[in-house]
């Protein structure tokens, strides 16, 4: 029995490792960014279990909600190449269960892998930070920011400036999912990173002053402004023109605007304002140019159409006398020469053909058959003769 017992574990282990993975279960809360590496190291092991081949297979992945085609609307898959790892993150907006099917594709030998995870999302343990804060790193890609070490690296430095050690990374964003141009194929050029954070402590004056006028107007004018740098690494350049502050009113700071002083203009005398009389404008000769003129050319256009149509017609002139006359001339010699030419066919020695004879009288109702005609094989119609 224990053997037996043994045999079945091990089988179902090994469908777990080679038909399918067996199903993992993570559990994010709400409003926390989560990060589900999908190490391509481990999945290319169990391929070179599967096939025995040693080589290095390149790997890629296809993330999709069961049931669906595409992935919840929180949640993101990114990865950069079929030699890289892959990565699912987001930020959770309720507390429910997603699961997530998991296709491992391998690039040379077509062979598939599934996986599951279940999503447990839970509710949050306090209450959203209400002081949220969001910056763009300019020279990193989303891939590079999603590792624990790279977060800390920048969470670390952010703390010293924000006067705060309770401070949290809500999510994660690449700038082309916010509308960002894909940048050129060249060393150094990055997309970008939107990195979100948030707090219970109150905004820094040097985070205050990313808002102020005199940064906007820099910004505006295409300058790049330098604020807080010197607090963080040179690893992470932020660009201060993209940065936004929302309070716990869910909106964000307003610009603070120094006051402007008045402005004074030196006059001697009394001001005398001009009059309040306008002159009344005469709209009328506009109406007639606007409206009137068209419509009388569209009437005098109608009425030379409704003359070309109706009155010069052809065939309806008048003919005078003359012209009546010589068309009854011309009548009657086309038909003395038409009885002329039935004369001298009439007077012809040989038989006249049958399409010429008559067959049916008009006046007297007398019908001629063509068979009662002398028996020439001429005057025979051509199928019976046949016959």
């Amino acid at each position: 029995m224990a053997s037996g017992r043994v045999a079945l574990i091990t089988e179902f282990i090994w469908l777990c490792l080679v038909g399918s993975l067996c199903d993992q279960n993570v559990y994010p809360k709400v409003g926390t960014l989560f990060v589900h590496k999908l190490d391509a190291e481990d999945y290319q092991q169990q391929f070179l279990n599967k096939s025995g081949n040693e080589r290095t297979q390149p790997i890629s992945f296809r993330a999709n909600l069961e049931g669906f085609p595409d992935l919840p609307g929180w949640l993101r898959y990114t990865q950069r190449s079929p030699w890289h790892s892959g990565y699912l993150y987001g930020s959770p907006t309720s507390p429910e269960k997603h699961i997530i099917e998991i296709k491992v594709y391998n690039r040379h030998t077509f062979e598939m892998l599934r996986e599951k995870i279940v999503f447990h999302i839970r509710s949050a343990d306090d209450v959203p930070p209400p002081y949220r804060a969001e910056f763009l790193v300019e020279n990193m890609d989303v891939e590079e920011m999603l590792p624990p070490e790279a977060q800390h690296s920048f969470q670390v430095p952010l703390q010293a400036i924000w006067n705060t050690q309770r401070l949290s990374i809500i999510n994660i964003t690449s700038a082309l999912d916010k509308g960002g141009r894909v940048p050129l194929p060249l060393p150094g050029r990055k997309e970008g990173v939107f990195i979100k954070v948030g707090s219970v402590i109150p905004f820094s004056e040097c985070m205050y002053d990313t808002q102020n006028l005199q940064t906007r107007q820099q910004c505006q004018q295409g300058q790049k402004p330098v604020l807080c740098q010197e607090l963080l690494p040179n690893d992470f350049v932020i660009d201060w023109c993209n940065v936004t502050l929302v309070s716990s009113r869910s909106s964000p700071i307003p610009l603070q605007t120094p006051p402007t002083a008045a402005i004074t203009l030196d006059f001697e005398g009394d001001f005398n304002p001009p009059p309040d009389t306008l002159e009344e404008t005469n709209y009328i000769p506009d109406y007639l140019l606007t409206f009137l003129l068209p419509t009388l050319i569209a009437l005098l256009l109608c009425a030379l159409l409704s003359y070309i149509m109706c009155c010069r017609r052809e065939g309806v002139e008048k003919r005078d006398d003359n012209t009546a006359e010589l068309q009854l001339v011309h009548q009657q010699s086309i038909f003395s020469n038409t009885e002329e030419l039935r004369k001298m066919a009439a007077s012809r020695d040989f038989p006249r053909p049958l399409s010429t004879l008559p067959m049916f009288n008009a006046c007297t109702g007398e019908g001629t058959s063509p068979m009662d005609l002398a028996g020439d094989s001429a005057r025979v119609p051509l199928i019976l003769a046949q016959q």
